[in-house]
């Protein structure tokens, strides 16, 4: 159950993501919106579903997992974006 709560919270936490790297980089979508809230979703939701199962197993705290869950997975999504708007420009 608690997987699931965790996916649902990094799926709000993606639309948030594409929501703001529109306001970051403004005109300059070159997948377009629908694909940077698709990109910003699937990058969160992976990453942070990956984070709550692996890092209590590699022996970190909950303390310590809840806080990369809630910070990392953003940033990846945000640097993904980011790396799609280069590609894109080259």
């Amino acid at each position: 159950m608690d997987i699931l709560i965790v996916a649902g919270i990094m799926v709000l936490i993606g639309f948030l993501v594409g929501f703001i790297a529109g306001k970051i980089w403004k005109d300059d979508r070159p997948i377009g919106v629908r694909g940077d809230y698709i990109v910003a979703v699937v990058v969160t939701v992976l990453a942070g579903v990956l984070e709550w199962l692996l890092l209590p197993e590699i022996g970190f705290s909950q303390t310590v997992t809840a806080i990369a869950v809630a910070i990392e997975p953003a940033l990846l999504a945000l640097l993904v974006l980011w790396l799609i708007r280069v590609a894109k420009r080259q």
